[in-house]
């Protein structure tokens, strides 16, 4: 059965009950689908439910059937033309944003972190990824907005995953999406109140760039 316990023998059949390490190895390859971008973040909620619940192999096997089998083969990499986000030596590195009856902003060519945090009081912030460069293969952006709000620019071939909380505010989450093989997933979270977190997707810089197409405005 894919992803689960090679338990070869005549006796072994899908009827068989599983135990906490069968569930427990099933999890992990669910994680891990979820970390590569495989799985929304209400995916890997929906199946681990499933599989905490399972009681025989049958029911974990459909939950994995979908993923790559541990141990295979990687993907062959991305095309050619692929956007490259790797971290550019000397590019500003910021790991938070304050906009204190204030503002700031984050765009053009930068670094992010595996981590950014964003607050906003009275004031606002905004954080711009068409040409921003990645430290980790995930990065978080926790955005916290009392009576002010951020604007938050992911570029189109990113996997985005939102998912914020808006009270007497709002926090948009319809910018949540898969991005191309290979590439970053940012997770955005946090809280709006009495404020406003809008997550907005636009057509990458990079591929402008790499089709001959004058590169993205950072104000657009």
């Amino acid at each position: 059965m894919t992803n689960l316990p090679d338990r070869s023998g005549p006796s072994v059949t899908p009827e068989m009950r599983a135990g906490d390490a069968d569930r427990e190895r099933v999890a992990q390859v669910l994680r891990d689908a979820a970390g590569d971008g495989r799985l929304t973040l209400e995916e890997l909620d929906e199946r681990l439910t499933a599989v905490y619940a399972a009681k025989t192999y049958a029911d974990l096997e459909p939950l994995t059937r979908d993923l790559p089998v541990p141990g295979a083969s990687p993907p062959a990499p991305a095309p050619a033309g692929a956007a490259d986000w790797r971290p550019v030596e000397g590019a500003p590195s910021w790991r938070t944003g304050f906009g204190i009856m204030s503002g700031f902003r984050r765009a053009g060519v930068w670094n992010v972190p595996r981590r950014f945090r964003a607050f906003a009081f009275w004031g606002g912030g905004k954080i711009d990824l068409r040409e921003a460069r990645f430290e980790e293969r995930e990065t978080t952006i926790r955005a916290l907005a009392i009576m002010g709000g951020f604007e938050i620019i992911v570029p189109d071939d990113i996997t985005v995953h939102v998912n914020g909380l808006g009270i007497m505010g709002g926090f948009d989450q319809r910018a949540s999406g898969p991005g191309v093989p290979g590439s970053p997933t940012v997770v955005i979270r946090g809280l709006a109140f009495w404020g406003g977190v809008g997550v907005k997707r636009r057509p990458s810089s990079r591929r402008k760039k790499r089709d001959g197409e004058p590169g993205a405005s950072a104000d657009g």
